[in-house]
């Protein structure tokens, strides 16, 4: 099994930035395949945020680009999101996700709240 800690959340002032952080780990795994980042927000669907492969290539829906940043320590099994200049509308419970044998597995879900 696989196991995702994701930490980072909480609210901030439009403008503002946050730095979300997952953790995967799972017994005798020492590495995953891509990892990523959703967000759903209320009474929306959920969406991808951005994903990053083994290789490093990553990907961002339109509405974060040039805003938010995705990287990962494959040290540590860790992947990052960089959040600047947030908005009200990047308010949502954000997801982590990794790949692994064929499967995605979730995280838990951080709350993201952007308001005044």
């Amino acid at each position: 099994q696989v196991q995702l800690v994701e930490s980072g959340g909480g609210t901030v002032q439009p403008g503002g930035s946050l730095r979300l952080s997952c953790a995967a780990s799972g017994r005798n795994i020492f590495s995953f395949d891509a990892m990523g980042w959703y967000r759903q927000a209320r009474g929306k669907e959920r969406e991808l945020v951005a994903g990053i492969t083994s290789g490093g290539s990553t990907n961002y829906a339109d509405s974060v680009k040039g805003r938010f940043t995705i990287s990962r320590d494959n040290t540590k099994n860790t992947v990052l999101l960089q959040m600047n200049s947030l908005k009200s509308e990047d308010t949502a419970v954000y997801y982590c996700n990794v790949d692994k044998w064929g499967r995605r597995y979730w995280g838990q879900g951080t709350q993201v709240t952007v308001s005044s």
